[in-house]
């Protein structure tokens, strides 16, 4: 009897094996990772998978009542605006930000009531920002906006988790950022995973590119987007031979581009902020070496072309939007910015500004309530109809925004952009599970 239940289990277990990991073939791979590049996918299929069912929320506070006698609704805002070498960004997302609500103030606000914007800055400092989202939740605010820096995205996370306020991340790239399983945050912007894929497809699949060498910015946000991408060329049989590093800040690259010069790489990647980036373009000519050049998202910035100049000629990069798409609602939006701001926006405006909208259009569905703003926030229902001036916003189940990346390349002095390709699969198309 004994030995018939033993096997009666095991045909079970096996059972429910076999049709948890064939449920996933017709889902999207986490992270919409390619199945040619999936994990261990050479080897063999997991036999567990994560980040397939969004973490709900169950407690309590959705029976909360809407306050009564408010003068202003409040939402919240976290970015680089001072001490950050990042500003230019920050300050980018923060009018973004400001737009969304002024026309939807001028739309009426929430019922009459105007909408209001609390503005922190973020030091970069650990812990900081668990103070900001402690002084949002004393203001009263019902939702916010930010971050950029990877470091206080993650520790201001933390702080919303326990203030139990949604935050709509629109700046940080950070894979991680998402797979801490709280369900309190959402992305909307592409993270360095997607943008990884799309750009070692790029180098080494249509390009040819074998020898690889990448220069990047010591910080989180070049060793977190450079461990992508060298774990993406690992998986396609490319490891990258040398990687050297910069500070933020720093102006003479010789030492690094030496090293780089004497391995002889095919080409060389860049990884960091515009104008660092633009130098050290602009040292790799000097020093006689002609190979292609590519670089982070970063880059596409009026500061890059304007120091890198002759030089930034064919560099090819990411994008998690194409800001030359004939999309009415972007072309409003790039009017309406220039008009009050007097330049351009760049992508952490536009994304702030669909991150903003999101917000205001979940508060004008349920009213206000945090519960339940988070409810519509982090329903993947919400996105199905919703065009935004950076187009469809797709989140897989980790709340992560999985949409299309595109590439950019300078061509005659400016950057033109174009769809990445996708990534050809090993003869077949499987479709979700994270690992």
């Amino acid at each position: 009897m004994n030995k018939l239940r033993l096997v009666f289990i095991l045909f079970m277990v096996l059972a429910f094996t076999g049709f948890y990991t064939s449920a996933q073939d017709n889902k999207m791979m986490y992270g919409n990772t390619p199945d040619s590049i999936f994990p261990y996918n050479s080897f063999q299929k997991a036999y567990k998978y994560h980040f397939v069912e969004p973490i709900e929320f169950l407690g309590a506070g959705r029976e909360k009542k809407a306050p009564t006698g408010l003068t202003e609704v409040r939402l919240g805002f976290l970015g680089p605006l001072d001490n950050s070498p990042i500003v230019p960004l920050g300050l980018q997302m923060l009018n973004g930000a400001k737009l969304a609500l002024e026309q939807a103030n001028e739309r009426g606000g929430y019922k009459g009531i105007p909408y209001k914007l609390m503005i922190h800055n973020d030091v970069g400092l650990w812990g900081a920002a668990a103070n900001e989202v402690i002084d949002m939740d004393d203001e009263g605010v019902w939702a916010w906006l930010g971050s950029i820096d990877d470091i206080v995205s993650h520790v201001a996370l933390r702080a919303t988790l326990k203030c139990e306020i949604m935050m709509v991340c629109t700046g940080d790239p950070d894979p991680t950022f998402t797979e801490t399983n709280i369900p309190w945050a959402i992305r909307v912007i592409s993270d360095d995973r997607q943008s990884c894929y799309a750009l070692a497809n790029y180098v080494y699949n249509e390009k040819g590119h074998d020898r690889m060498a990448i220069i990047r910015t010591g910080d989180r946000y070049g060793r977190v987007g450079v461990m992508e991408f060298m774990g993406v060329a690992n998986r396609m049989g490319h490891p990258v031979r040398m990687e050297e590093r910069f500070a933020t800040g720093e102006t003479d690259f010789t030492m690094q581009l030496k090293n780089i010069k004497n391995d002889k790489p095919e080409a060389i990647i860049v990884w960091g902020n515009a104008k660092e980036s633009a130098l050290i373009v602009n040292q790799i000519r000097e020093m006689g070496m002609q190979q292609p050049v590519y670089a982070s998202d970063r880059i596409i910035s009026q500061e890059f072309l304007d120091i890198a100049g002759k030089n930034a000629e064919g560099i090819v990069t990411t994008s998690q939007y194409d800001p030359t798409a004939d999309n009415p609602a972007l072309k409003k939006f790039q009017a309406d910015y220039r008009k009050k701001f007097g330049e351009e926006p760049n992508v952490f405006a536009a994304h702030a500004f669909d991150g903003m909208n999101l917000i205001i259009k979940a508060i004008e569905k349920v009213g206000l309530n945090r519960v339940l703003i988070r409810d519509v926030l982090t329903d993947r229902s919400t996105f199905q109809n919703y065009q935004g001036v950076t187009g469809n916003i797709v989140l897989d189940a980790s709340w992560n925004d999985v949409g299309k990346i595109f590439m950019g390349k300078v061509e005659n002095g400016k950057f033109v952009f174009f769809p990445a390709a996708q990534m050809k699969e090993r003869g077949h198309s499987q479709s979700m599970a994270g690992y």
